[in-house]
């Protein structure tokens, strides 16, 4: 897409109709580009065949789809398949899709780097370069070849979606609105460290689904683990929480990451039932995956189940998230396009 261009895709119904106007074209006509992007995804303006020649040759004057393929594939002997997206900035971006028997999730990303620099995560390493626009949020969906067979969208790549929050929602508008992709909100989830005021403001703008990372209920050990603690304390994150109805459509999940001999004990789990007690949430156990130069290990499938267990007993419903793309650094907390960007290039 030439840079003089602006990108229609990530564009919401109405900002499609001012665009209509502005050259001079009915407002319907920007429903009529809608549904060619939302629901016919074209990947020319030349496509969208209802509107007249004179009128698109007007939009290709300042306006592209904005779409890009991804520029690099890798496929996990699991089936997970990372793609490598280049973005609006010159930047690169990863993305994955992890098929898993009649479900399949993409984990898409909204920010090159972050700027959480939380310990187990290689994005982290990475430092923050950049918010990913809606457009680049939306392409990562919209470019994938196994776009059709899409079932769940998580926000858990790289980037902190409320650090991005603005086009995160508009991204998840135009995937909801019956103007765009028409998808339950059920379907996808956006998860967060814990940014108090923008994640007050996701629960009351939104209906997707909402992750918390915890990794640990002590706040010395979860600040070490991740900074952000200092600044947003998870107590006061879950009193937050408590204020806002998780017992109907909304589901509300906390994400842990377990190492072993560090947040792995008995005590860990007691501390997190009186963390989370009467809070209508489910907790998810994430096995660790070794980053290079973090002296941080993965607990054994006993003492996770061990661990699951006991919350699970003690009214806290606790699963274990299977293990998806290791192999092809895919799987949780690995992802960074920090080669790419010091290549420059794919």
């Amino acid at each position: 897409m030439e840079q003089s261009m602006k990108p229609l895709l990530g564009m919401s119904l109405q900002e499609l109709k001012d665009v209509a106007k502005s050259l001079g074209m009915p407002a319907f006509t920007g429903g009529q580009m809608a549904k060619w992007l939302y629901a016919k995804h074209v990947s020319s303006i030349d496509d969208m065949t209802d509107i007249s020649k004179a009128n698109r040759e007007k939009l290709k004057g300042q306006y592209a789809i904005g779409c890009v393929q991804p520029t690099d594939r890798v496929q996990s002997c699991d089936g997970t398949v990372k793609y490598l997206y280049p973005t609006a900035s010159g930047k690169f971006v990863e993305t994955v899709y992890i098929p898993d028997k009649d479900r399949a999730t993409l984990c898409v990303s909204s920010q090159v780097g972050c700027k959480m620099n939380c310990l187990f995560c290689q994005t982290g390493k990475q430092g923050f370069e950049g918010n990913l626009t809606v457009c680049d949020i939306l392409n990562q969906i919209y470019s994938l070849p196994e776009r059709d067979t899409l079932t769940n969208i998580v926000f858990m790549g790289q980037g902190e979606p409320m650090d991005n929050l603005d086009n995160v929602l508009r991204a998840t508008e135009v995937l909801t609105a019956d103007y765009g992709y028409a998808w339950s909100p059920k379907r996808i989830t956006v998860s967060s460290v814990g940014l108090r005021g923008k994640l007050k403001r996701f629960i009351e703008e939104s209906d997707c689904h909402l992750a918390i990372s915890l990794h640990s209920p002590i706040h010395e050990q979860r600040a070490m683990l991740m900074p952000a603690e200092r600044a947003m304390p998870i107590t006061d994150i879950v009193e937050m929480l408590r204020g806002y109805d998780f017992s109907h459509q909304r589901r509300l999940s906390f994400e842990y990451i377990v190492f072993g001999g560090l947040n792995d004990s008995q005590t860990h789990a007691r501390e997190i039932i009186k963390l989370l007690k009467g809070l209508d949430c489910r907790v998810n156990l994430i096995r660790f995956h070794q980053i290079p130069g973090v002296d941080l290990h993965g607990a054994d499938e006993g003492r996770m189940e061990a661990f699951r267990d006991y919350l699970t007993g003690h009214g806290v419903f606790t699963t274990i998230r299977a293990s998806r793309g290791q192999d092809i650094y895919a799987a949780c907390g690995l992802l960074s396009t920090a080669k790419k960007e010091a290549e420059g290039k794919p």
